[in-house]
């Protein structure tokens, strides 16, 4: 009888960064009756926000050793939904979607549903990020199994690796970009200006001018705050060129100058981007400071130089 079951609660999440790209899930899983807690964690080299979601759910799941009561808290509405909505109808087709055409992560999808077989699963959807603890907590979980692999792959990376820190700012109208390079144990730092550049090209141009200022053939880590460049760079610029720079809607891609120069710049060299929004790592707070007071000094034309543009 379905009393007799363990009661257990399980929170689950995970993302990539970039998407896609370097990824974690975590799962927190509680069993109601004795109170006890375990964490699960794990993570993928290169992988999906939606694939970790799902891998989540599934290797929670699979720790479980009997059948059980479960409520699963997520804070995916792709797995929630999918798991309540969309999996009925597919699994009805042949695992196929309503208009035809392969089930994005349909392994994933197939594992899940056999597991869902073996309990009573009542899935519950968590706003992420407003507090919860349990939801928090498997949140850190899964950003601890990203950054464990950009921790790896900078010890991977040569002793002769490069790093860049990127900054822009675009207020006034003014449009300055500053990028400082640490490469053999030296630092140095470029600025640019263009007046009335949006702070995305800024970026662009900024993440450009440092590549180039790179001997080919140097692993280089880019850090910067800039969402926008890091999926342009990684994910977008493939499908800009295959519709001739149009976007998805047959607009023109904005930029289109900048990500063709971004794109000749990152042609034969290994560049890995680094997420710094949560935890910025190897000083990069102090290294944007300094680079802000640079700008700041600049903009009051203290000793800006043409050549440096």
């Amino acid at each position: 009888m379905s009393g007799e079951k363990p009661r257990v609660t399980i929170y689950t999440d995970g993302g990539a960064d970039p998407n896609p790209g370097p990824g974690g899930w975590g799962a927190i899983l509680i069993h109601e009756a004795s109170g006890r807690i375990r964490e699960l964690s794990g993570g993928e080299p290169h992988t999906t926000n939606n694939r970790m979601e799902l891998t989540a759910a599934i290797r929670a799941l699979e720790t479980l050793k009997r059948p059980c009561i479960v409520t699963l808290y997520t804070d995916s509405e792709y797995l929630q939904r999918g798991i309540t909505e969309w999996l009925p109808d597919w699994q009805k087709r042949g695992w196929r979607r309503r208009r035809g055409g392969d089930i994005q992560n349909l392994d994933l999808w197939q594992r899940l549903a056999e597991l869902i077989e073996e309990h009573e699963v009542r899935w519950e959807w968590v706003r992420g990020h407003a507090g919860n603890p349990y939801n928090e907590r498997a949140d850190a979980l899964a950003t601890r199994e990203i950054r464990a692999h950009y921790a790896a792959e900078a010890e991977e990376l040569s002793s002769e690796a490069a790093e860049v820190f990127l900054l822009v700012s675009a207020r006034g109208g003014q449009g300055w970009w500053g990028a400082m390079i640490r490469s053999e144990g030296e630092e140095r730092i470029l600025f640019g200006h263009e007046p009335g550049a949006s702070a995305n090209r800024l970026d662009i141009l900024a993440a450009t001018a440092a590549l180039e200022a790179l001997p080919e053939g140097v692993p280089v880590r880019i850090y910067t705050h800039s969402d926008y460049l890091r999926n342009g760079a990684t994910r977008w610029i493939r499908g800009w060129q295959r519709r001739d720079w149009r976007t998805k809607s047959g607009e023109p891609v904005r930029h289109r100058d900048a990500w063709e120069r971004l794109d000749a710049a990152l042609k034969g060299r290994r560049v890995e981007w680094p997420p710094v929004k949560d935890e910025p790592l190897f000083e990069f707070e102090d290294l944007a400071e300094r680079l802000r007071e640079e700008i700041e000094e600049l903009r009051r034309g203290a000793g800006y130089d043409e050549g440096d543009t």
